[in-house]
């Protein structure tokens, strides 16, 4: 028997290397493991960090064949496809753009930009580069997320009249927690709204339609925290957010974010209500998706658990047998499998860069409707 023939390579320079970067990292590690049919082989090539003695230490820990530390160094090299943007937002845009317009493919985490303007200039240089984007909303790549796709896409629930939507962590609810960079705006473009509202405003655009205006509130409950030498640091992003939205069809949404909800650590749940049935996703029970269908005989109506781990559930197949749940990281791998599969069959990648772009422009209007008091058009 003949051997089988190397699959060409897809060369990934990675920048930052902090909870992102190892997440990505795995992903890139396990790809092809896990996906043996995919067209090229992912190649860990270069990772890149500020600072030398840590990003050598990720490069050892996280299975990187090179380490950089200026990212622009990573972008020339002729041997790298795709660029990672993994840092922190203050830096997306100048990477990004800076990447495109050297040819190579971009692959983005969330939110894309600090600011709509960001935006919009990131995915004008991805297009007008002409090569295919990513943006890292990896939890459309749960199981339970593509099988509600295809249940609405079907018809299952009928039109739809409700998308609620609440991403609840507690991580900084202590007001002796310490500042960090995600609580300054020029760094981190805005708190909990970007941070875990652009996860569900995806979602919603992803499994429901486009937003169409809103009306939105934030909040920061602490605007002081310690600094770590026996100071305080202002506190500049909002610590919570919640705002009303419709959406395209006559859709009511609700949608709120907060990083004070004690006991919830990660708590990213829809809920979406329609004519013929509902369905609930709940992050924290991510390999279950909860289906109400209103056409079953009185007697036996109520919710029923779908346990999304089939080999005929789209994104489960590849790992364990029926009922051996997957988990977060899993969710990275699946979108990165989707990525390769779309450079080479010239599939749009979504979400991608444009996607990232249509979810700015709803986390800008919910800061003009903060500012200003009124419902904002999207």
């Amino acid at each position: 028997m003949m051997p089988a023939m190397p699959k060409p390579a897809v060369r990934v320079g990675l920048i930052g290397y902090a909870f992102m970067g190892r997440a990505h990292s795995n992903a890139y590690r396990q790809v092809n493991k896990y996906f043996d049919d995919l067209p090229y082989e992912i190649e860990m090539h270069t990772i890149c960090g500020r600072t030398p003695d840590k990003v050598q230490h990720a490069a050892a820990q996280l299975g990187w064949q090179h380490a950089e530390t200026d990212w622009r160094r990573v972008i020339e090299n002729p041997a790298i496809d795709v660029i990672d943007v993994s840092t922190p937002g203050d830096s997306h845009a100048e990477i990004t753009i800076a990447a495109a317009q050297a040819g190579k493919t971009v692959w983005c985490e969330k939110p894309i930009g600090n600011t709509l303007a960001e935006a919009e200039a990131m995915a004008a240089a991805v297009a007008n580069g002409g090569r295919m984007s990513a943006v890292f909303h990896n939890y459309r790549f749960a199981p339970a997320i593509a099988h509600a796709k295809k249940m609405i896409e079907a018809g299952k629930i009928g039109q739809i009249f409700h998308y609620r939507a609440t991403y609840l962590q507690d991580w900084i609810a202590d007001p002796a927690f310490p500042w960090v960079w995600r609580l300054d705006k020029d760094l981190a473009g805005s708190g909990s709204l970007g941070d875990i509202g652009s996860h569900v405003i995806d979602l919603g655009r992803h499994l429901v339609g486009e937003f169409t205006s809103l009306s939105g509130k934030l909040k920061t409950f602490v605007p002081e925290r310690p600094d770590g030498s026996g100071g305080k640091k202002q506190v500049t992003v909002d610590d919570a957010a919640i705002a009303i939205a419709e959406m395209e069809g006559g859709t009511l949404a609700t949608i709120e974010a907060t990083r004070f909800a004690p006991g919830r650590r990660n708590y990213n749940r829809i809920e979406i209500n329609g004519s013929k049935g509902s369905l609930v996703f709940n992050m924290e029970r991510m390999n279950e998706l909860e289906y109400y269908n209103a056409g079953d005989p009185e007697g036996l109506q109520g919710f029923r658990t779908i346990n999304v781990t089939e080999s005929a559930h789209e994104w489960a197949a590849p790992y364990w047998p029926s009922g051996h749940i997957i988990g977060y990281e899993h969710t990275f791998i699946n979108l990165v499998a989707h990525a390769i599969r779309c450079m080479k069959s010239g599939q749009r990648m979504r979400p991608d860069m444009e996607d990232g772009l249509r979810n700015q422009r709803v986390l800008d209007a919910w800061e003009r409707s903060n500012e200003s008091g009124q419902w904002v058009k999207i």
